[in-house]
């Protein structure tokens, strides 16, 4: 698509027209060749996978796009220096080179370079800032042996208290030594990017079924269920991927996911005041663990994360604990020349990393850390011929849904050659120069890329949908219906929650509400 096109993608409009037809057409009807359950990164991106090698796809979720972990990250593109203080040199340099992929090239106008500041504060000994520098260094290492640009991602460089001051306002004067600069990957919204993930898996041939939910697995496909109906049949598949995150061990026997929570609280923006740069706040008695604060560009901060095994059975949304709020506040406050209190904040979110459990069943309650658990990601084969992907994260989505339909081309004899997704652009996706030439504002573009001309055509024609739907929140109802339209929303929960993120506000929700039920109403209307 052309920079200034006013359409959407040939064959990634994703709606509730086009679900029932393809559900229709898929349950009970011929054998495809994956189906793919879950529709997080992982399993939209081995749908993309798969289509893009020419194989027939069909990919369920019970829920909705990003339903799950995925929409609950710290919406950063990590470059591995985590993974290469504890010696996981294979997930590091994995973890770079797949930053550098998204920024590169498939995802430019999601993932941007992203600046933050360690503050030296009398926390901060002279020896922990010596070897937080020597890591930022070994990270711009990653940087170029992973071939990404210095263009691309800046290098780190030592700051002085006035620059330090000026990047982060809000930090306390007294002692502060200066800072260190170092940048990494973020996203625009990690619900954005699995998105876009379906939208060009969908522009490909694949069908993308939310809201139908894998009952039983077999190697030759699933029994499923309509969860807007009820109706349940049968999906015949060549290859079975299980792609479920912390819900994959309730498909296949044998699968033992160990999640890990991680909790980030939501700020008004005007409470920390200007933020140039996000911040890396040390935990105190840690060496190599840091609070994040991460300015959103949307009149919100947030600011995690935890680290937290979560025993039992795992819940659709899961809650965040006092306990986290309170750890997370303490941390914020070594820092602040003013500290935030509970009743600042507006909001909060946990996610559940699918970490995999290498452990025995009977796991020791001595046992490691979460916080120490490898990032690796596994394939697994079960007995019954289902193939399951867990662990990993974010960042390295595509690597592990290559990994995954690599598995199904070869222990199903597929007819399919090598992944192409290293160098598939997502919808949206185009040089930096493009994107700076395209007649929409800069906002749109960082969510829509080259459709953001197509979403403010929306505004244009109709000057209602231009109006923001909350004073402080600068979402408007173009966007909403162009979720409806084309990106696969089919109700105010998908809108609110996934395609947007003012439900994570729980004011701003109940305030937009009504507004958002009314556009959903009148879409549905005009569609007879």
């Amino acid at each position: 698509m052309s920079p200034t096109s006013s359409t959407p993608a040939a064959g990634a409009s994703l709606s509730a027209a086009r679900r029932s037809r393809e559900l229709t057409d898929t349950v009970g009807g011929p054998v495809v060749d994956v189906l793919v359950v879950g529709l997080g990164a992982t399993g939209a991106g081995a749908a993309l996978d798969a289509a893009a090698r020419g194989l027939s796809v069909v990919a369920v979720d019970a829920h909705d796009l990003a339903f799950g972990t995925s929409r609950w990250s710290s919406k950063l593109i990590h470059g591995g220096l985590r993974y290469l203080a504890s010696a996981q040199l294979d997930v590091a340099h994995e973890s770079a080179v797949e930053r550098g992929v998204l920024m590169a090239r498939t995802a430019p106008h999601l993932v941007r370079a992203q600046p933050f500041v360690l503050p030296l504060t009398p926390l901060v000994s002279r020896g922990q800032a010596a070897l937080a520098w020597a890591g930022f260094r070994a990270g711009d290492t990653l940087r170029l042996a992973a071939r990404t640009a210095r263009a691309t991602l800046p290098a780190p460089r030592r700051l002085s208290v006035v620059e330090t001051r000026h990047l982060a306002p809000a930090l306390r004067s007294d002692r502060l030594r200066g800072g260190l600069l170092s940048w990494d990957g973020r996203l625009t919204d990690d619900a954005r990017l699995v998105t876009a993930l379906a939208r060009t898996a969908a522009a490909r041939g694949a069908r993308i079924l939310t809201r139908v939910r894998a009952l039983e697995l077999t190697s030759s496909g699933a029994r499923v269920r309509d969860e807007l109906t009820g109706e349940e049949g049968v999906v015949r598949a060549r290859a079975v991927l299980n792609a479920s995150g912390v819900w994959a061990g309730d498909l296949v026997d044998g699968i033992r996911v160990r999640p890990s929570r991680g909790t980030h609280l939501v700020l008004r923006s005007d409470r920390l005041g200007p933020l140039p740069a996000g911040l890396h706040v040390p935990i105190p008695g840690e060496t190599n663990r840091f609070v994040l604060v991460l300015p959103q560009g949307d009149g919100r901060v947030y600011v995690g994360l935890t680290d937290e095994p979560v025993d039992g059975d795992i819940p659709d949304v899961p809650e965040v604990p006092e306990t986290d709020i309170g750890f997370l506040l303490d941390v914020l406050g070594s820092v602040l020349e003013v500290p935030v209190h509970r009743e600042d904040v507006v909001g909060a979110f946990a996610g559940l990393r699918p970490l995999l459990d290498s452990t025995s069943a009977a796991r020791p309650t001595n046992g490691p850390r979460t916080a120490d658990v490898s990032r690796r990601h596994a394939v697994l084969t079960s007995s019954q011929g289902v193939i399951t992907v867990v662990g990993g994260k974010l960042t390295t989505y595509r690597r592990m849904a290559e990994d995954a339909v690599d598995a199904a081309v070869t222990a199903r004899r597929l007819g399919a050659g090598p992944s192409p997704t290293a160098a598939l652009p997502l919808v949206g996706a185009a040089p930096p120069h493009a994107l700076a030439a395209l007649r929409a504002p800069r906002r749109l573009v960082r969510s829509y890329g080259t459709e953001a001309p197509a979403v403010q055509a929306l505004a244009d024609r109709d000057p209602r949908l231009g109006e923001r739907l909350l004073p402080d929140h600068p979402v408007t109802g173009a966007e909403l219906l162009w979720a409806l339209r084309h990106e696969g929303a089919l109700d105010e929960t998908d809108l609110l929650d996934r395609r947007t993120r003012i439900g994570l506000v729980p004011e701003d929700r109940e305030a937009a509400l009504e507004t958002v039920r009314a556009l959903v109403g009148e879409d549905a209307a005009r569609r007879g």
